[in-house]
């Protein structure tokens, strides 16, 4: 007989309730799989020849870890027939086909990328892949069961609990309990063959196209989605593994829905199995989350498991996913408790406020309902405000649980990674955003925003000796990455306490950089005197582009300080390090012609500055990242309005509420700054 977790035996019971003005949703877990899920098993990694290109100073790549295929729940339900093999074939740079799609399975569209990605991993939703493929396969035992004929749309099916809300034909697999008996049998046998078919596909996908030649050329990694959407909030995780060496099936929301539960699954069945298994967990979207991401959720345990679990979660999220197509997570002027000058860059692809007024302030405490758009806003949405949550509770029990480094990715339903050009974007999400007319919808949806107010995404940057699976795992494990919205800008971004004032002159920045101090996602300690303070090294360049499209110009380089105060608020400061607002340059900021988007005005190649804190405290725990913004360049949505004629285009294109313009950006990961007696 299976067994609940602890966690689950608590909420044995359906609660609902009437809160925001939609229905609330606690589920209980499923009964966990019979037999017992199998722990990974020790796989020797396929012969591999030397990189011809390694860099012991480390070289930038770029990633997508976020991508989904026809196992997802949502593509399939709308039609989305791209395989994982089809999902590293264009992020390869191969061209695939993107629905809707034709009775032999062809896409109508065709879609390649115009630059192909370093690395990259398919990450389907774990829920729900098995009646997946037992309701889309001709033939199988369930095939004909009505829960599958409902979600075919052939016969209409009412959600399993009044007052649900899903996205058309999903709900009709979605049990109430459980999973649905007449698609998973009796004792779910039917739906966990169906799910080990489906994983074993994948991972035979991931294996075929990682290059294990000295040309480096691309490297694929193991993983899949977490997706717990508790009281219709997103707290979702990607799992990212190290090598072959994985669980027997993917761990879903379903058998573990707390965060927690999942870390320990993981420990059971990877990194505790003695077969080299190794895993890294990634949130995402903390912007719809109604502060639960980064809740302190174990505050009414022991003291030692509020230590365990604080450890746990610094251990396994190593970084964060603060740009994608649902929007940017990095900030957000005037939140609870937050002081310092507004920040203008803050307001970028806010989800939230695209055409709706701004949500309530959660303050303290947590909502829900965020992915209908409903419920309040935490500051801990917005990873910036999440790393001073971090210094908080690390004054408290001694552990800082959010010291993670930034990512971006696409969360793409196309299977289509790395697909974020601003020029050329086709949509995210299979049948729903197929056409520019759908494409530039206005109508709430997701998070309240419309089609319209979704974007091409975000990349991850690393820097790693070089392109193989060992090297970008370690980077991302000490936190050496970067996030992008869709550019690739290259920063780099040391801190020390003796970092020479003309590093930028010398031209060995990086090689003083790493043996004089630390890099982006490291820790910087005490100095062994006292009165100095941290000195730090930040340098840019721009991304090149293709011939076609070239990059934008650099307009600024800044670094942004975060601490908890004495006075109980969370403190924030921006500083222009180089570019149109620093020092003695004085420009008219460049601009776009609308009409045809060409840039406009002057800008800069690379950046480069060195900065002493002028306000450090030696007694204060802070963070500092650095952000740097490309010139200005139109949105996508503008660019395909100016493929419409005037008199046809709708009506969002002539909302004032829909920016024309955005500035590109990247991030880096922080460096920290904790005094001795916190270390």
């Amino acid at each position: 007989m299976s067994i609940r977790t602890a966690t689950s035996l608590v909420s044995i019971s359906l609660l609902l309730a009437i809160a925001c003005g939609h229905l609330i949703l606690m589920r209980p877990a499923a009964e966990d799989w019979e037999p017992d899920v199998a722990v990974a098993e020790r796989r020797s990694a396929p012969a591999r020849a030397t990189c011809a290109n390694s860099n012991p100073l480390r070289q930038a790549f770029f990633g997508d870890l976020h991508i989904h295929t026809k196992h997802s729940m949502d593509a399939r339900a709308r039609d989305m027939l791209g395989t994982p093999n089809d999902a590293l074939r264009f992020a390869r740079g191969e061209a695939i086909g993107f629905g809707p799609f034709d009775a032999a399975n062809k896409g109508s569209r065709r879609a390649q990328l115009e630059r192909p990605l370093d690395f990259a991993a398919v990450t389907d939703h774990a829920e729900w892949i098995g009646e997946i493929g037992l309701c889309t396969t001709p033939g199988s035992a369930s095939y004909d069961s009505e829960s599958c004929r409902g979600f075919r749309g052939e016969i209409e099916v009412r959600p399993p609990i009044p007052g649900l809300k899903g996205h058309g034909t999903m709900t009709a697999i979605i049990g109430l309990f459980d999973r649905k008996r007449d698609i998973c049998g009796s004792d779910g046998a039917l739906c966990r063959e169906s799910l080990l078919d489906a994983w074993r596909s994948t991972q035979r996908a991931t294996e075929r196209w990682n290059d294990t030649t000295e040309s480096c050329s691309f490297t694929t990694f193991h993983g899949w989605e977490h997706s717990y959407s508790v009281n219709m909030s997103k707290v979702h995780r990607n799992i990212i593994f190290r090598n072959a060496s994985v669980p027997e099936i993917p761990i879903s929301s379903l058998e573990a829905p707390d965060a927690i539960d999942l870390w320990d699954r993981l420990d059971a069945l990877c990194t505790n199995a003695g077969s080299g298994c190794e895993a890294l967990t990634i949130p995402h979207n903390p912007n719809v989350s109604n502060g639960r991401i980064f809740e302190i959720s174990w505050k009414r345990e022991s003291r030692g498991e509020q230590r365990r679990q604080a450890n746990i979660r610094a251990r396994m999220d190593r970084v964060v996913e603060i740009m994608q197509v649902k929007g940017e997570s990095e900030c957000q002027n005037g939140m609870f408790g937050v002081v310092g000058a507004e920040d203008e860059l803050c307001d970028f692809e806010k989800l939230r406020a695209f055409k709706q007024e701004r949500p309530e302030d959660c303050e303290e405490g947590i909502g829900s309902g965020a992915l209908n758009g409903k419920g309040c806003q935490s500051r801990v949405d917005f990873a910036r405000y999440a790393l001073i949550e971090g210094l908080r509770e690390a004054e408290r029990i001694g552990i800082n649980p959010f010291r993670f480094g930034f990512i971006g990715s696409t969360d793409g339903h196309n299977a289509n990674p790395g697909d974020v050009e601003e020029s050329d974007w086709q949509g995210c999400c299979a049948n729903k955003d197929a056409s520019v007319e759908k494409r530039l919808d206005t109508t709430p949806s997701f998070g309240g925003a419309g089609p319209i107010g979704r974007n091409p995404g975000g990349l991850i940057g690393v820097w790693s000796e070089e392109n193989t699976r060992d090297s970008i795992f370690d980077a991302i494990q000490r936190r050496e990455t970067f996030a992008t919205s869709g550019t690739r800008m290259t920063p780099r971004f040391f801190g020390g306490w003796d970092l020479p004032e003309d590093l930028c002159e010398r031209g060995d920045l990086v090689r003083a950089g790493y043996e004089m101090g630390v890099p982006m996602g490291e820790l910087l300690k005490s100095p062994d005197q006292s009165g100095l303070a941290p000195t730090f090294a930040a340098s840019v360049a721009r991304d090149p582009g293709t011939p076609e499209h070239p990059g934008g110009l650099l307009d600024r380089l800044q670094i942004i300080k975060v601490w908890h105060g004495q006075d109980g608020q969370f403190h924030q400061s921006v500083h222009d390090l180089a570019g149109r607002l620093a020092g003695t340059e004085s420009r008219e900021p460049a601009s776009v012609d609308l009409s045809s988007c060409r840039p406009q005005g002057a800008g800069h190649d690379q950046l480069c500055a060195v900065w002493t804190d002028p306000a450090f405290d030696a007694e204060r725990a802070a963070a500092y990242y650095v952000r740097a913004v490309e010139n200005p360049s139109c949105r996508w949505s503008w660019r395909s309005c100016l493929e419409i004629p005037d008199g046809e285009r709708p009506v969002g294109c002539s909302d004032p509420e829909i920016p024309r313009v955005i500035q590109e950006r990247v991030w880096t990961s922080p460096i920290w700054f904790e005094p001795a007696q916190a270390s």
